[in-house]
C-alpha cells in the first residue's frame, strides 16, 4: 500500500449529493434518548406548550422547541456550561446533529438563538417542561416521594467583584476609597490619587466590609455577595434541590438570591416540589423532609409539621446552654422536640446518611459534571431556566439508566443496537483489560436480578473452577 499523502490545495466539489454527504453512525445513548422521547411524545408536547407565546402567521418559522431543549439536554451530557460550547459542540458533530434532527444542508441553531428562545419562552414553560419528565419517571415506577431530602449549594454569578458599586450613591469602589482618602485628609479635594496610593490606603484601614445591603453588581443586581463552597468571596446564586431519597429523582430545583437563608427557603421548595409531583398526576406524596442543622429554626419545624404535615428529620445544632422555653409558643416546642426524639432514633440516622450520599450527588452531577456550577447567564430568573433543565436532564439519566443500563453518553459507548452489542462490547474490554477469563474458560453469565441492569449483569459472573 502506498502513502497518502495531504493535498494542501485540493479544490472541494461545487456540487455534491445527499446521499453521498458524510454519515454518522450515531451515539448509542442519544439514540436511546432519542427514542425515550419520541414514545412520550416530547416534540407534539412541548410545541403545543410553547404555542401561545408565538405569531400564528406573521414571522419566518422559530427554532423547534424540541431542539432549544434538546440543545439544553446537551449541554448537561457533554458538562458544557456556557451556551457558546454548546452551539460549537452540535455543530461540529454528527452524532449530534442526528439527535437534533438537523439535516446535514442546514446550519445548527448559534448561541444567540438559544438566547432569543429563552427568552420568549417563560419560566413557566420551563417548569412544565420539568413536570412533563417527572411523569415519564412516574410511568416507568421510578417515582416514590415520601421521604426527601433538602439542601442547597452555591452558583457562581457571571458577574466579579470588580463590578460592585454602592446602592446609595453608584460609586465603585475606586471612587469609595477615593472618598474615604479625602475625608480622612490624606488628599485635597479635587487631588487624583494613584492607583498604587488607593490600594496602600485601602490595606491599611479597619472594618472593611462588604455587605449585600451597601453593594450591588452592576452588571448582576440579582447575584449577592457570599462565600463560596472553596472559601472565595464571590457574587453568587443559591441552587436548593428538594431529592427523593428513594430514587434519587430531583423534584424541585429552586435558584434563589445567595443571601436567602434556608430557614427561608425550605418551606418553598417543598412546596413546589409537592406541586411538580401534583402536575405530574402522580400518587405520590411528600410525607418526611430531611435536611441538615442549617434548617433548624423554631418557626421553621412547627410550620412544617403542623401547617404541611410534614415529619422533619432535621438535626439540631448543639446550644451552650439549655433551651428555655419561657415566652415561647408550645406548637414550636412540640416540634422541636418530636423532630429531636426522630432524628436520635435508628430510623433518622440512616436518613441522614442517605441525605447526604444523594442529595449531595444531585449536587456534584448537575454543578460538577453536569457544567451548572459557573452560570453564564444574568438574572436570577435566565439562571432559573437554565438550571431547572440541567436538573430534569439528571432526572432523564436516571430514567435511561433503568431502562437501558446506562445514563450518561460517556459510560458505555458502542455501535449499533445497544441491548445485543452492549454486553459484549462489556465482556470484550474487561477481557483485554485482564479481568475476565478467556472466552473459552468463562463460565455462562447470571441471569440479571430485579435490581441489576441487563447491560451490566454479564459482568455478574463466578470465576470457574481450574479444569483437571
Amino acid at each position: 500500500m502506498a502513502l497518502g499523502r495531504r493535498d494542501q490545495e485540493q479544490q472541494g466539489s461545487f456540487w455534491i449529493a445527499a446521499d453521498e454527504l458524510p454519515r454518522s453512525k450515531g451515539h448509542v445513548f442519544y439514540g436511546k434518548l432519542n427514542e425515550l422521547l419520541r414514545e412520550a411524545g416530547f416534540d407534539a408536547f412541548v410545541e403545543s406548550l410553547c404555542e401561545p407565546y408565538y405569531h400564528g402567521t406573521m414571522g419566518r418559522p422559530g427554532i423547534p422547541p424540541g431542539v432549544y431543549f434538546r440543545m439544553l439536554l446537551v449541554g448537561y451530557f457533554e458538562g458544557l456550561g456556557s451556551q457558546r460550547g454548546i452551539a460549537w459542540r452540535c455543530a461540529d458533530s454528527l452524532s449530534l446533529r442526528e439527535f437534533l434532527g438537523v439535516p446535514l444542508a442546514e446550519e445548527t441553531p448559534d448561541h444567540s438563538s438559544l438566547t432569543r428562545v429563552r427568552d420568549r419562552l417563560p419560566l413557566s414553560v420551563h417548569v412544565a417542561v420539568f413536570q412533563f419528565v417527572l411523569r415519564l419517571a412516574d410511568e416507568h415506577g421510578l417515582l416514590k416521594g415520601k421521604t426527601v431530602g433538602v439542601d442547597a449549594t452555591t452558583l457562581e454569578a457571571d458577574a466579579a467583584m470588580k463590578s460592585i458599586v454602592r446602592r446609595d450613591t453608584g460609586e465603585d469602589w475606586q471612587e469609595y476609597v477615593r472618598r474615604l482618602m479625602q475625608e480622612a485628609g490624606q488628599i485635597e479635594e479635587g487631588e487624583e490619587p494613584t492607583a498604587e496610593e488607593i490600594a496602600r490606603f485601602d490595606r491599611k484601614r479597619k472594618n472593611k466590609k462588604v455587605s449585600n445591603q451597601e453593594w450591588q453588581s452592576e452588571t448582576d443586581p440579582d447575584s449577592r455577595i457570599t462565600k463560596m463552597k472553596d472559601g472565595r468571596t464571590h457574587l453568587a446564586y443559591k441552587a436548593e434541590h428538594v431529592v427523593d431519597l428513594d430514587t434519587e429523582l430531583i423534584l424541585a430545583a429552586e435558584v434563589y438570591h445567595a443571601d436567602a437563608a434556608d430557614v427561608d427557603t425550605i418551606g418553598s421548595s417543598l412546596n413546589q416540589a409537592q406541586d411538580n409531583l401534583i402536575q405530574a398526576e402522580s400518587d405520590a406524596g411528600i410525607e418526611e423532609a430531611v435536611a441538615d442543622k442549617g434548617y433548624a429554626k423554631n418557626e421553621t419545624l412547627a410550620e412544617l409539621e403542623f401547617t404541611e404535615g410534614l415529619r422533619t428529620y432535621i438535626v439540631e445544632p448543639r446550644y451552650a446552654q439549655r433551651r428555655n422555653w419561657k415566652n415561647k409558643p408550645a406548637e414550636e416546642r412540640r416540634a422541636v422536640l418530636n423532630n429531636r426524639r426522630r432524628v436520635k432514633g435508628k430510623r433518622g440516622r440512616a436518613l441522614q446518611r442517605q441525605r447526604s450520599e444523594k442529595v449531595e450527588r444531585s449536587f456534584a452531577h448537575v454543578c460538577e459534571t453536569g457544567g451548572s456550577r459557573r452560570t453564564w447567564l444574568c438574572g436570577i430568573e435566565k439562571v432559573s431556566k437554565r438550571y431547572l433543565i440541567s436538573a430534569m436532564a439528571r432526572n432523564l439519566g436516571l430514567v435511561l439508566r433503568h431502562l437501558f443500563g446506562i445514563g450518561t453518553p460517556r459510560s458505555l459507548q458502542g455501535e449499533g443496537d445497544l441491548a445485543d452489542n452492549l454486553q459484549l462490547a462489556l465482556l470484550n474490554i474487561l477481557t483485554t483489560l485482564g479481568r475476565l477469563p478467556t472466552p473459552t474458560n468463562r463460565t455462562p453469565p447470571q441471569q440479571p436480578t430485579a435490581h441489576q441492569p441487563p447491560a451490566l449483569a454479564a459482568c455478574n459472573h463466578q470465576n470457574p473452577t481450574p479444569s483437571t
